[in-house]
């Protein structure tokens, strides 16, 4: 299946998790693609094993920065041409208490989760506007229910998902999709990060009792971008196992032996 044959795509934060198994299908899929990330070795790497040529690209790109975010929007329109879909990934997060946690984390943050899409989209809807373009833009089960200790990216998300909506709605008349996705505990560098004992809870709490691969959330992601969701715009994707259709009470059918 090759439904993005010739098509330009920008993934940002691609040099590993969910933004490099996005970037990965659609060079699948027969797209040239421009992988975007703050480490250029990271994103050289990723990109040589791909094994697309010509069909990829890097750009060295820091998104809590407006000037970076535009530079990636003209390297890439520069190097294709065009651009058809636009995978806003890169993101960040820091735990701490609102009462302890340094502000200036605080503000890294919300830059970097939902300033950057802010601007990512502003960007590069000019573009879009050409060729009947899509957005898909990476939010987390964190923007939908609350979560500890993470309250700058639980703010950032929930923007994002809010700001998907909002641009969706100003340019549905322009041909220009827009969707959010929110993927829960997906096996990524970042989770790995996580001791046995916390990852142990976390599947407890998943009623599939497994965390999700990237390959689960690119898939989706491709899914959006493509010409088959072609009437879906607005709209928010959870991606997490079945955690957040949990209310959180006991499970009554193990309770009585059912």
């Amino acid at each position: 299946m090759r439904r993005f044959e010739d098509k330009v795509v920008i993934v940002t934060g691609a040099a590993a998790g969910i933004g490099a198994a996005a970037a990965a299908r659609f060079v699948e899929e027969g797209a040239r693609v421009v992988l975007a990330g703050r480490t250029e070795g990271s994103l050289k790497e990723r990109a040589d094993a791909l094994g697309a040529g010509d069909r990829a690209r890097i750009r060295v790109a820091d998104v809590s920065k407006p000037d970076d975010i535009a530079g990636l929007i003209d390297f890439t329109v520069g190097e294709y041409g065009a651009i058809d879909v636009l995978v806003n990934n890169a993101g960040s997060g820091m735990l701490g208490r609102v009462t302890t946690v340094d502000p200036a984390v605080w503000h890294h943050v919300i830059a970097t989760d939902l300033d950057s899409i802010f601007y990512a989209c502003r960007f590069a809807i000019p573009h879009l506007v050409k060729t009947g373009g899509s957005v898909i833009n990476i939010a987390s089960v964190c923007g939908v229910a609350g979560d500890y200790g993470f309250h700058a990216y639980n703010a950032a998300k929930a923007g994002v998902i809010n700001l998907t909506r909002s641009i969706a709605l100003d340019h549905a008349r322009d041909g220009i999709r827009v969707n959010a996705v929110s993927p829960g505990l997906i096996v990524t560098p970042a989770t790995s990060q996580s001791s046995p004992e916390a990852l142990a809870k976390w599947h407890a709490a998943i009623p599939m009792r497994r965390p999700g691969q990237v390959e689960e959330v690119s898939g989706l992601i491709a899914f959006l971008a493509s010409a088959d969701a072609s009437y879906i715009t607005g709209q928010n994707f959870i991606v997490d196992g079945g955690m957040l259709a949990h209310t959180g009470q006991v499970n009554l059918l193990e309770t009585y032996g059912m």
